[in-house]
């Protein structure tokens, strides 16, 4: 009863019964348990599999791409976290929201519509139980006192534990934006709050309130702990689940736990990646301790490309030098691998992402997959694997990874990626050509140009992935077509 009353319209089973909540259903035999772990600004090249010339060690996630499949070409559907959030747990574009550019803060209003449907609504209505465990960052109703302040004695009055999920144990938005608190089921706990003082990079954090049982090198750990206990508890009782697990890290600030000092020669960066390859392995651990590895389909990505720049000249102090400098010389490290830009833009390197699937028996160990593919992808995925179509008004933007995560190729053709930057720059991506339409990065690197200000760019992706060469005017024909793909898009209102 519990469940039937937290959870909100928008699923399929409450639009075809009309009822006013939600009716649970038994667990669908033969459909496996999910772990969704998504990084937060895990580049590309930050994992060692993916990155042949990487001198960060990532035994845990390399051992998980080698026991499942690695998504060469996967990309988030924003450059940005709070987007790419919404359209991972939506199944739908955020600047189809109010969310036209940039992300939330730690204050922010809700952003999930009371009638849409989640990951967490849908498949919680098809028998799993569902949690979060980490960065939740698409806004909370906090409570406020008569005159105006913020009171955190009262419960957020939105969040997870309202939109599908039945635990929550999550923190605000990023790890640099007060308040810093963790909140389970909507209760905020570790009153009474002290004051975080501003740090300046690499351990980046803006001045705020901060709970008394939070602390920030030790939020992952918190995090594995809590998620395992999740995983532990539904193995004991027989139930099909569902985890989000939203990791605070790679994110800013930059804050290894004491262990993982040293780890590399790559300065605390590169100490992070490693706390970060560690918290994805005590999950797998959780996983084979709970003896349900068969039976759990694991995907592990990133929300974004990471916000490390890169730098060129073979004598440029770095982050090997100097732990203030937000940077690597190319020889040391390439955070974003071989492709352009970084966190935020809308070139390769802002939203090319480390993709890895996992599910013993039906993802072949050691494959690799080369279709361009969104994290908006992962709703209709699940939906597919249980068995259950989609409804026009849910997931819009979503399409099924089954065929390509079984090694084989689209069951009905995929309409083109659309990418988003935190400027609000926008790119579709068609097989080898992605045409921007702006004049620069739309998000940190230089030029940031401007959307829609000309001239826009093409790229040939297999001739050129590192985007160096705007090839817009030799292919007229290939770029009047995709600006018109990209309208067409856009306005719809949906993609599926």
């Amino acid at each position: 009863m519990e469940y039937m009353q937290r959870s909100l319209v928008g699923t399929t089973a409450l639009r075809l019964l009309g009822l006013g909540l939600l009716l649970a259903v038994p667990s669908i035999s033969g459909a496996p348990n999910v772990v969704v772990i998504l990084a937060d600004d895990l580049g590309f090249g930050d994992v060692a599999y993916l990155n042949p010339q990487s001198r960060i060690p990532t035994p845990h996630l390399d051992a998980l791409a080698g026991q499942g499949m690695a998504f060469l070409d996967a990309h988030t559907p924003s450059g940005v976290c709070t987007p790419t959030r919404y359209g991972l747990l939506t199944g739908r574009y955020s600047w189809r929201t109010r969310l036209k550019r940039g992300v939330q803060n730690g204050y922010g209003e809700p952003l999930i519509a009371p009638d849409r449907a989640t990951l967490g609504t849908f498949l919680g209505a098809h028998g799993y139980r569902t949690a979060i465990v980490g960065k939740w960052h698409l806004g909370l109703g906090f409570a406020k006192t008569s005159s105006g302040d913020f009171d955190f004695s009262q419960p957020v009055s939105d969040g997870p534990h309202t939109h599908g999920f039945h635990e929550s144990f999550i923190i605000p938005a990023s790890l640099d934006f007060p308040p810093y608190v963790y909140i389970r089921d909507g209760e905020i706990t570790g009153l009474p709050l002290g004051t975080q003082e501003a740090l300046k990079f690499p351990r980046f954090m803006r001045r705020g309130e901060l709970a008394t049982n939070l602390a920030p090198e030790r939020v992952l750990d918190d995090l594995v702990d809590q998620a395992s206990d999740f995983i532990r508890r539904q193995a004991r009782q027989n139930q099909q689940f569902f985890l989000y697990l939203p990791l605070t890290a790679p994110h800013k600030p930059v804050w290894p736990a004491k262990r993982f000092e040293g780890k590399t020669e790559l300065g605390p960066y590169g100490d992070f990646i490693v706390h970060v390859d560690a918290a994805v392995g005590g999950v797998m651990d959780a996983i084979d301790d709970a003896n349900v590895k068969e039976n759990t389909l694991v995907i592990v990505t990133s929300d974004n490309g990471s916000f490390m720049y890169r730098l060129n000249g073979v004598e440029d102090p770095d982050h090997t030098d100097d732990p203030t400098i937000q940077a690597y010389r190319s020889l040391n490290h390439m955070a974003n691998y071989v492709y352009r830009g970084t966190k935020a833009d809308i070139w390769e390197g802002g939203h090319r992402v480390p993709f890895l699937v996992r599910w013993p028996g039906e993802v072949e160990a050691g494959s690799t997959q080369r279709e361009a593919v969104c994290l908006t992808d992962v709703f209709a995925t699940l939906a597919e694997i249980i068995g259950e179509d989609l409804p026009k008004d849910v997931a819009g933007d979503s399409f099924s990874l089954l065929s390509l995560m079984r090694g084989g190729t689209w069951t009905r053709p995929r309409p083109p990626v659309i990418h988003h930057s935190s400027g609000g720059m926008f790119a579709i991506r068609d097989g080898r050509w992605k045409l921007v339409a702006g004049d620069g990065s739309g998000g940190r690197e230089r030029p940031a140009g401007k959307p829609f200000q000309r001239p826009y760019q093409l790229y040939d992706l297999e001739a050129d992935p590192s985007e160096r060469r705007n090839v817009y005017d030799s292919n007229p024909t290939v770029a009047l077509r995709l600006e018109r793909e990209l309208d067409r898009i856009r306005s719809s209102g949906r993609s599926r």
